[in-house]
């Protein structure tokens, strides 16, 4: 289990610098109009690794490598009576097991919770990591001012990874593919396919064999429906989450006085209440995100508990 919270960890960094592209735009639209880029930009202009090496990559890579340092070191050493850093992470891990559980049930929640929990960690950790300070603000700038002070960073140092499309739908398309194992290996191959084309509640005799033309139709829906899964997960965790950074952006700049003094402190405590905002944001985000993949694999799954008490049963 812990290696595949490990292999789902360095997955997503992967699959959003594989699925990174079409960045080069953003910098002068974001330059022009003074608001946060909607792509990521590159951090190495002049380099064989520009095309994939973007700030967001770069951070959730270092998120990744946060997350892999914090957990090993806390489980290298387990103890009977655990330290500080070793009981949060149980706690952390038997209260997500036992949310799972009562989804999913017993018997998938071993298979699913690694990539729950997974998700629900990396992405309420990375959309927190987007609200450090020096995160968006730190980075080139052409806009110079008095005391060097600058009212926008055209090519931010650090980017939060879940305000990069290409990260959101990284981890959608693994979220993806890890139900389709997980409900072929519980359901089988022929298993599945009825599950989402043959006929529904029990029907038996003439009735099933004249209603399977709707429920094949039915099931062809609910392949399209399962086909857009990842970029509806997607875009709802990236629309919040870059939202989000657009309104800090937005509050940090409100006040143009002119006096040096009173835009920083107005850049500092303007934003500071949609602060606790974002926190709330990041962690319900992570949640929804978990717990839509969590519905969906117990929808895959459900005949085949239900099949397994028929069989007790009997």
């Amino acid at each position: 289990m812990t290696r595949l919270t490990a292999f789902f960890l360095l997955l997503f960094p992967v699959l959003a610098s594989a699925a990174g592209g079409g960045h080069e735009s953003g910098h002068g639209e974001a330059e022009a109009k003074h608001e946060v880029s909607a792509k990521a930009l590159p951090l190495l202009e002049h380099s064989s690794m520009a095309s994939w090496l973007t700030n967001s990559v770069f951070v959730a890579g270092l998120v990744t490598l946060i997350l892999l340092w914090f957990f090993r070191s806390a489980m290298q050493r387990k103890a009977l009576i655990p330290d500080t850093k070793q009981n949060f992470v149980e706690l952390i891990v038997e209260f997500l097991y036992g949310q799972v559980e009562n989804i999913v049930g017993a018997k998938i929640a071993p298979s699913a919770f690694p990539l729950l929990a997974t998700i629900f960690i990396y992405v309420t950790v990375s959309n927190w990591f987007g609200l450090l300070p020096g995160v968006g603000t730190i980075g080139l700038s052409d806009h110079i001012g008095a005391l060097h002070s600058t009212t926008h960073v055209a090519t931010p140092l650090l980017r939060p990874g879940t305000a990069d499309m290409n990260l959101t739908l990284g981890i959608a398309l693994c979220s993806l593919l890890a139900w389709l194992f997980i409900t072929i290996r519980e359901m089988g191959v022929w298993g599945t396919l009825m599950h989402i084309f043959g006929p529904k509640g029990g029907l038996k005799g003439g009735l099933k064999y004249a209603l399977m033309p709707i429920f094949f139709i039915v099931g062809l829906i609910e392949v399209i429906s399962i086909l857009f899964r990842p970029m509806t997960l997607s875009l709802r965790l990236y629309g919040n989450v870059f939202a989000g950074e657009n309104l800090l952006h937005t509050m940090s700049s409100l006040v143009k006085s002119g006096n040096t003094t009173i835009d920083f402190l107005s850049s500092v405590l303007v934003p500071l209440p949609f602060y606790f905002l974002e926190i709330m944001v990041g962690v319900l985000q992570g949640m929804v995100f978990a717990l839509l993949c969590a519905v969906f694999i117990k929808l895959s799954t459900t005949h085949d508990e239900e099949h397994d008490e028929a069989h007790a049963a009997h």
